[in-house]
């Protein structure tokens, strides 16, 4: 970065925004809470609420609006982590692990025998 005053007062005007934009979407947050969604819905929204925030955070704050190559690499990556980590669990759902076996009790014709 540079220290001209103009660098400084975008920088600041950019934090500020950030800012703004965080506390807007806290109240939307604390909106949305309000809301009876199914738990699937909820944790949804509140996965999108969040990236956006962390998104704004990480992209300004921390300065990784300048690391383009590296953060859409790294992005990619979390993508397609993440789509898998979604993926494997709905694939087991037809499954029959972690459900009891019922054994039938022995017949009388068995029990002679």
């Amino acid at each position: 970065m540079h220290s001209d005053p103009e660098s400084v007062r975008k920088s600041v005007r950019s934090y500020l925004t950030v800012f703004v934009l965080l506390m807007i979407f806290t109240v939307i947050t604390v909106a949305v809470s309000r809301l009876h969604f199914g738990v699937p819905v909820a944790i949804g929204v509140a996965l999108v609420i969040a990236s956006i925030k962390g998104s704004m955070v990480a992209g300004v704050f921390m300065h990784l609006s300048y690391e383009r190559k590296w953060i859409y690499g790294s992005l990619i990556l979390t993508a397609l982590g993440f789509l898998i980590l979604m993926t494997v669990p709905s694939l087991t759902i037809r499954d029959n692990i972690g459900t009891p076996i019922h054994v039938a009790a022995p017949s009388a014709e068995h029990a002679r025998h």
